[in-house]
């Protein structure tokens, strides 16, 4: 069974940092691409930032030079840091795992990101 969990959300001022980590476990790890998607009220699904698996990484336009997303595959982790945390940052982040062949994807419970002073 495949389970994306994962952690790191919170409350944090405007200019702060969150670390988010998700941890997959029922997949071999090293086939997926990994990426963050946030889920904002009144506004679309939007992809964050990928890393493939090869490691290659890919990001949002509002969000490149503040994020940065890693793995670590002898953890069979994710991370996406977050710097410079805007309001507009505040949503439910999610991770998602897809195949890197058959593209089947996998998807986390969410992590809640409030951006506030």
């Amino acid at each position: 069974q495949v389970q994306l969990v994962e952690s790191g959300g919170g409350l944090v001022q405007p200019g702060g940092s969150l670390r988010l980590s998700c941890a997959a476990s029922g997949l071999n790890f090293g086939f997926y691409h990994m990426g963050w998607y946030r889920l904002a009220p009144g506004k679309p699904r939007e992809l964050v930032a990928v890393v493939i698996s090869g490691g290659s990484t890919n990001y949002e336009d509002s969000v490149k030079g503040r994020f940065t997303i890693s793995r670590d595959n002898a953890k069979n982790t994710v991370y996406l840091q977050m710097n410079s945390l805007k309001p507009e940052d505040t949503a439910v982040y999610y991770c998602n795992a897809q195949h890197r062949v058959t593209r089947g994807s996998y998807w986390g419970r969410g992590t809640q990101v409030t951006v506030s002073s």
